[in-house]
């Protein structure tokens, strides 16, 4: 993590807060090296998530605004929770693995109005037409049906990738 952030120019000593979404590795692999570096942010975790030390930590455990433009589902199914912000366009959503059912995560997020995209770790999901109104689809790193979604979605597709910028 803290590679790609240097290569991206990202100080992590400034950062305030973190938002996790779950607690597999792929996740929070960077998360040590990080703490040692920053002193000062707070994090927001799903209850399933093991709490780091000497910090102020949230535990989300349903749909909750963090700030005027940014939420969390809560933690679906046990295990993840996902990050919306507000955009004029909609809701951008950020997924970790998807590992909830998808139907979930979209119902927890349209909470707080349309979702305009999603962005993430979509997993196994295969249920394409849930993703048939939304105007974004940026599928990375644990999704396994990306062809399909590109075929299916071509206009709205954007691949995802590290340092990817997405203007919404």
């Amino acid at each position: 993590m803290l590679s790609n952030m240097e290569k991206l120019e990202i100080d992590p000593a400034p950062i305030d807060e973190v938002f996790i979404s779950h607690s597999h590795f792929d996740h929070t692999g960077g998360l040590s090296e990080f703490l040692k570096v920053n002193q000062k942010a707070k994090f927001y975790v799903p209850p399933s998530f093991s709490r780091p030390s000497n910090r102020e930590v949230i535990s989300l455990t349903k749909a909750n605004k963090i700030h005027e433009n940014v939420f969390s589902t809560g933690e679906l199914d046990g295990i993840e929770q996902s990050m919306g912000i507000i955009t004029d366009k909609g809701i951008a959503l950020f997924v970790g693995c998807s590992h909830p059912y998808m139907g979930h995560i979209l119902d927890a997020a349209r909470q707080f109005g349309e979702i305009y995209g999603i962005i993430g770790g979509l997993h196994g999901f295969s249920e394409f037409e849930l993703f048939k109104d939304l105007d974004l689809i940026c599928p990375t790193h644990c999704t396994q049906h990306k062809a399909e979604l590109k075929r299916l979605y071509p206009q709205k597709y954007v691949e995802g990738e590290v340092g990817r910028i997405i203007e919404i």
